[in-house]
């Protein structure tokens, strides 16, 4: 009995000692874990990950490669007490570099193995027996937002360094990104990608996800921690640490990319059903002397790079403000839902700019739109940079000014007494500080063109539709192969009761 008991408690020793190293190396994971990771990458030369997908995945069209769904029944954490539930993409199509993920609990950190059987092929005829061990193409959250019967979709990691996010009663529209280099330079963009994830396995009724990320490029790699918090306005508070291998040009911060294709101040070449078509339609950008700022999105005929140069912004995004679905007329996509994206800088960013991207597309397909923050002092290579920031995806409330705000910009051809080149726009402003106006109060409209125009007209006057107020704008161009610069606000006497209206007209 004696010995039977000495062998007993020794066992239970050892799964003591088992259990409490578990435990440490599942505590010791954390964002510095995938931090040393990032900068051991970024210490060696950047290595292209190996071409691996069979080629019959290669060759998925885009039908094709929708018609593989990941099993319902199979979904990770799917039986436990968690809100949380996780699916996987399968590699394949345009996704041809495969991420690994990995589950961080209490009992360490494992790998999610890739496994076909988890997978409906639906009309793909694939050996699945070539598909063991190939690796995921991205992953996506489910979580029960719009009612407690149904875990929703309500994040997608998938491509690149891309993901996207959505609120209560949102359909997906416009992309963040982990990182952006040298977008919109003739040199040509570089593509980081999220290479691999670790995603801490929630408790029972868990109302966060936490999400770590390894990001590698040409050059750079970063380490990201994403907290995810599912609700009427999703958020995503992001830290990130980045280590350069090299000076890159133009390094983008908290990136957010979009579709504009046409809208109330572009109107559609083509006749059509719908009024407007686009995800976001205008960028908003608090600067930080207090200041917003608020420009109409185009789809110009030629690149448009321009930016607003601020000292610790208070934050910035594309928005999606029109919720009007007759706007749209469109019952498939939705416009109407998209959410707008929201990035609120924690801690001090110093100089910089907002810098907004307008790229000539074709159609909706494309997104043709990206914004994101330049620091003036980006950091130097092998230079660890910190930098965290929280992703809003609103839609019933939304980030803007207290006073007054842009709600629409219509423009059209400038007709004065006899027809001329002249241009004209229709400014619609609303918000607290003109709903508390009398209607006989005489605001002023302070509107600025710069060399390249002349302001023939601005009258402001009340609109007794909205109970906001409307400035009538006409101008002409001096020389039509270049771009003009406008810009403009309410006063109620010395006081500015409104955001600043910035609008770039491009070359014709």
């Amino acid at each position: 009995m004696t010995s039977c008991r000495r062998l007993a408690s020794f066992a239970a020793a050892l799964a003591a000692v088992a259990c409490f190293s578990v435990s440490v190396a599942a505590a010791a994971f954390d964002f510095n874990t995938v931090a040393q990771r990032a900068r051991e990458l970024a210490a060696k030369p950047y290595a292209k990950p190996a071409q691996k997908l069979p080629k019959d995945l290669m060759k998925l069209g885009y039908d094709q490669y929708r018609d593989i769904r990941f099993r319902t029944d199979r979904f990770h954490w799917r039986g436990t007490k968690s809100p949380f539930e996780l699916a996987f993409f399968h590699p394949g199509y345009n996704f041809d570099q495969p991420v690994r993920i990995n589950e961080v609990s209490a009992e360490g950190v494992r790998e999610i193995r890739f496994n076909p059987d988890d997978f409906s092929y639906g009309a793909n005829k694939l050996d699945t027996s070539k598909l063991r061990d190939i690796g995921y193409a991205g992953f996506r959250v489910h979580y029960p937002i719009n009612t407690p019967k149904y875990k929703d979709e309500v994040v997608v990691f998938l491509g690149a360094s891309y993901f996207r996010a959505l609120g209560k009663e949102q359909r997906y529209g416009l992309s963040a990104r982990g990182l952006a280099i040298d977008t919109g330079l003739a040199s040509g963009e570089e593509f980081p990608y999220f290479v691999e994830f670790w995603i801490e396995r929630p408790a029972a009724q868990a109302k966060e996800l936490v999400i770590y990320a390894l990001l590698d490029s040409k050059s750079a790699a970063a380490a990201y921690r994403i907290v995810l918090r599912p609700g009427t306005e999703t958020v995503m508070d992001v830290k990130a640490q980045l280590h350069l291998r090299e000076n890159v040009a133009k390094l983008g911060i908290a990136p957010l990319t979009s579709m504009f294709h046409f809208g109330e101040n572009q109107p559609s070449a083509s006749p059509g059903y719908r009024p407007e078509v686009h995800d976001s339609d205008g960028l908003s950008v608090h600067a930080g002397t207090g200041e917003w700022i608020w420009r109409p999105l185009t789809n110009p005929r030629r690149l448009l790079v321009t930016s607003f140069a601020t000292t610790n912004p208070e934050g910035f995004g594309l928005m999606q403000r029109d919720r009007a679905f007759s706007s749209y007329e469109d019952l498939e996509s939705r416009y109407d839902a998209r959410p707008s994206a929201w990035i609120s800088p924690k801690g001090k960013w110093g100089p910089g700019r907002v810098e907004l991207i307008q790229i000539p597309t074709p159609n909706e397909t494309n997104d043709n739109i990206v914004a994101f923050w330049v620091p003036a002092n980006p950091p130097a290579p092998r230079q660890p940079w910190d930098i965290e920031y929280r992703v809003h995806w609103q839609k019933e409330i939304e980030a803007r000014p207290l006073t007054s705000w842009v709600t629409q910009t219509r423009r059209g051809p400038g007709y004065a007494p006899v027809p001329d080149k002249g241009i004209a726009f229709m400014i619609d402003f609303e918000g607290p500080a003109l709903k508390k106006l009398p209607p006989d109060a005489r605001l002023e409209g302070v509107f600025t063109a710069d060399g390249n125009a002349k302001i023939l007209e601005s009258i402001t006057f009340r609109n007794e539709v909205t109970g906001g107020w409307r400035v009538a704008l006409r101008l002409r161009r001096a020389d039509d192969k270049k771009p003009v610069e406008l810009r403009g606000l309410l006063r109620n006497g010395t006081e500015t009761v409104s955001e600043t209206w910035s609008y770039l007209v491009p070359p014709e």
